[in-house]
């Protein structure tokens, strides 16, 4: 019986079954355009890694180099758009990288792959909750006299950097962080239509309140905030010098994590094979230009020692003239930045677990459809109350970091498969392919990929890896999520996927 069940695991899902399952009525509606498509790429990116972490990482790491953290972070997602895009136009699944694992290199390493996507998103939702609440507790503060207290704003546990442990901060409870996720929860299930227009009216807001920052300040920029650009190493790994320009590169990261949002939707897309490239090589070119210029501008108009703060666009805006009236600007297209990153991740989260349910991977509610709306309600609502709760505990710095090495790892498989399914599926019709040949480009991505790894603080990495144990032993105790044996066989014939072992036509992974 475990012997079955573990040939199974490494058993690859046939593209043939794949585009069976595509072809039939899933519940979805295909009704997203290109732009929308776009819109969601965007609206899931510009967020708290540029309005929040930005700063924080200039002040804590890296100094003016936060700057080449963010040119070598939209390298790494440009690269990693070629690839998406090929396998997105060739599968356009819901499942997204757990897909493609899955087709490519097995059903163990799709699992893991599939939870790993799972947490990162999990983690996006908390952390970017946790910087919505803060920016609209500032943006209440700048426009009255009244000062919101940390008791509702505050996680009330925190991480000690220096004595890598958790303590108590004393607060109660972060309640706005919890308010905007239950609120999202609620138009996600509503419909896709309804979601697709709202993000698209607050990413065009966004980016118009992004470029004004761009434009208005850069005239007041001071080139002695660039020098030194590479702050002196104070004998920690992580604190100036190219080694906190690295780990500054892992922390901002998250700032892009969400681009490859657009490839969980792509059962809800109009032409899919032509717009799922269009969205994910548009989305990385737009936010690594639009990030680099704010980033710029921000560190050239105040030292970054003062940059460590909820709203760091917010401090810079201090040494030029326009005081009050673009800060409150700024902290608007925050608040609308944060609420449309929260909504795509909320999406791209739902979907995933959609398609793990449809294999069997876990409980059918994650699957089920609602007639009306066309949308995985009970999958959503479950996710958005467990991301309610854990954002009213959680602190912001804590999730973004270990939402980055996700989304590093879900990035290097993808190159892997690229390379790999050009080998055992080289007759497959490819609407986008990657340029230059099977490996180059793959490889180059792959390999900067784990550059930004070097950069992961030791409290982050023990984080990281304890969570994926634990959640691993949870889920591999539940029979209910990961089915054993018969249990296999028989939800695997419940979906129309046939996977005979003793058959001529089964993939094993190589």
């Amino acid at each position: 019986m475990c012997q079955v069940f573990f040939r199974r695991l490494c058993v690859r899902k046939p593209m043939l079954t794949l585009h069976i399952e595509l072809g039939e009525v899933h519940g979805f509606r295909q009704t997203l355009n290109w732009y929308q498509l776009l819109a969601i790429g965007l609206g899931g990116t510009i967020g708290a890694g540029i309005f929040v972490l930005s700063g924080q990482a200039a002040a804590k790491y890296s100094g003016p180099s936060v700057i080449i953290s963010f040119l070598i972070a939209g390298v790494i997602v440009l690269f990693s758009s070629l690839s998406f895009s090929e396998l997105g136009a060739m599968m356009p699944s819901a499942g997204s990288v757990y897909t493609y694992t899955h087709v490519a290199l097995g059903e163990y390493l799709a699992w893991f792959i599939g939870w790993n996507s799972g947490l990162l998103y999990l983690f996006g939702v908390m952390t970017l909750a946790v910087s919505w609440s803060n920016h609209v507790a500032l943006f209440v503060d700048i426009l009255s006299d009244y000062n919101v207290t940390n008791m509702i704003v505050k996680a009330p546990v925190a991480w000690n950097q220096d004595s890598e442990n958790f303590y108590v901060t004393g607060q109660a409870i972060n309640l706005p962080a919890i308010a905007i996720t239950i609120a999202i929860t609620i138009l996600l299930i509503i419909g896709i239509r309804q979601t697709a227009i709202v993000n698209l009216v607050l990413v065009v807001i966004k980016i118009i309140i992004l470029l004004i920052f761009i434009f208005a300040c850069c005239k007041y920029v001071d080139r002695n905030n660039y020098h030194p650009f590479f702050p002196p190493n104070n004998g920690s790994f992580s604190k100036y010098g190219v080694t906190g320009m690295l780990q500054a590169c892992t922390s901002v990261f998250f700032a892009y994590v969400g681009f490859d949002s657009v490839s969980t939707v792509a059962q809800e897309v109009k032409a899919p094979e032509r717009s799922l490239p269009i969205a994910t090589i548009g989305s990385a070119i737009i936010l690594l230009l639009l990030y680099v210029g704010v980033c710029t501008v921000m560190i050239g108009l105040v030292p970054h020692n003062l940059l460590d703060t909820d709203s760091p666009l917010a401090e810079a805006i201090k040494a030029t003239p326009y005081g009050l009236w673009l800060s409150i600007v700024m902290n608007l297209g925050a608040i609308a930045g944060l609420t449309t990153v929260i909504i795509t991740v909320m999406l791209s989260q739902t979907r995933i677990f959609y398609a793990m349910a449809n294999d069997g991977l876990l409980p059918k509610i994650f699957a089920r459809i609602h007639p009306q709306r066309a949308t995985p309600w009970l999958s959503i609502l479950i996710i958005g109350l467990f991301c309610a709760v854990f954002s009213g505990i959680c602190p912001v710095d804590i999730l973004g970091e270990t939402a980055s090495i996700g989304a590093l790892i879900s990035y290097i498989f993808v190159h892997i498969i690229v390379i790999v399914m050009r080998y055992t599926h080289g007759d497959m019709p490819r609407p986008f392919k990657v340029p230059f040949g099977s490996w180059l480009i793959p490889t180059i991505g792959f390999l900067l990929c784990i550059l930004p790894m070097i950069g992961i603080t030791k409290g982050t990495g023990f984080r990281f890896l304890t969570t994926k144990l634990i959640k691993s032993a949870s889920i591999t105790n539940a029979v209910e999520i990961l089915p054993t044996g018969a249990i296999v066989s028989e939800q695997y014939t419940q979906n129309g996927v046939e996977l005979d072992l003793a058959s001529e036509n089964t993939e094993t992974a190589i």
